[in-house]
């Protein structure tokens, strides 16, 4: 596959091991990890043999946010149309989402439960990419943030939509204003983090997916309705009213690309 220079992915006993191979930068995100976390979202949406999908990061963190040194080429800064890298503001034709927050938010596109395994660093786009995830395994030490605004950039990989979904507001407004950085117990406090685990990458084991799968094999999740209770959605059978009401997924996530709105100050 062409994206396991970047992020390999392993499928055994329908279990998806999905996992960012960039150790040596603590898997940071450039153009080509943008672009390999797609493909491999894209491909597994379409694998039949799929039952759940375990994604984590090899080395000492899971995601370490974004790559500042290839910071020019992902704006599209090369040479020649030849050498161009991919960019995380790359549009695909027919998607409302563009490359970087398509790397998020694929994961919320899978037909199947995803697993974020997550230790080390979340920060950045790292903490929305585990946002992507149905469930979070997170060590509790570990250095997570919406650090977008620390270097004045939004935080728009769609991170703030699936924020506000399990947190309360004035706890997403703090750690988005302030671009803190909090720790997983933290995480695990506000609802971030749907466990805390001192061994996060033991899912990864097969024993642990072995249980994961038996779990995750058995109905409702082969229904219509155990789908919609996992994703949260009032009623998969009406999409295109969903959308057009924006009750739905993508029409909250139209809402969600409209832009974060900053505080104003002195009013």
């Amino acid at each position: 596959m062409s994206f396991e220079q970047r992020v390999t992915v392993n499928v055994s006993g329908g279990i998806a091991d999905v996992r960012m191979n960039r150790p040596d930068k603590r898997n940071a995100l450039d153009g080509a990890m943008f672009a390999a976390l797609v493909e491999a979202g894209e491909e597994l949406k379409g694998r039949n043999d799929v039952r759940v999908v375990v994604l984590s990061g090899e080395g000492s963190s899971f995601c370490a946010g974004l790559d500042f040194g290839s910071f020019q080429q992902m704006a599209g800064g090369a040479k020649s149309d030849g050498d161009r890298q991919p960019a995380a503001s790359d549009m695909a034709p027919g998607r409302i989402t563009h490359l970087g927050q398509q790397s998020a938010w694929v994961w919320q596109e899978i037909p199947v439960p995803v697993i974020a395994a997550v230790h080390g660093h979340a920060l950045g786009g790292g903490i929305q990419v585990a946002l992507g995830a149905d469930i979070r395994i997170v060590h509790p030490d570990t250095q997570m943030s919406v650090r977008e605004v620390h270097w004045g950039l939004v935080p728009d990989m769609t991170g703030t939509l699936v924020l506000s979904r399990l947190a309360r507001p004035d706890l997403v407004k703090d750690i988005v204003f302030t671009a803190r950085v909090f720790s997983g117990l933290e995480a695990y406090e506000m609802g971030l983090a749907t466990r805390i685990s001192d061994k996060p990458l033991d899912c990864r084991s097969q024993s642990r997916r072995r249980a994961w799968r038996k779990g995750f094999d058995q109905p409702p999740f082969h229904a219509a309705g155990g789908r919609a209770v996992r994703r949260g959605t009032p009623n998969h059978r009406q999409p295109d009213r969903q959308a057009q009401s924006g009750r739905g997924r993508h029409g909250q996530l139209r809402k969600a690309q409209n832009g974060f709105r900053r505080p104003r100050i002195g009013r």
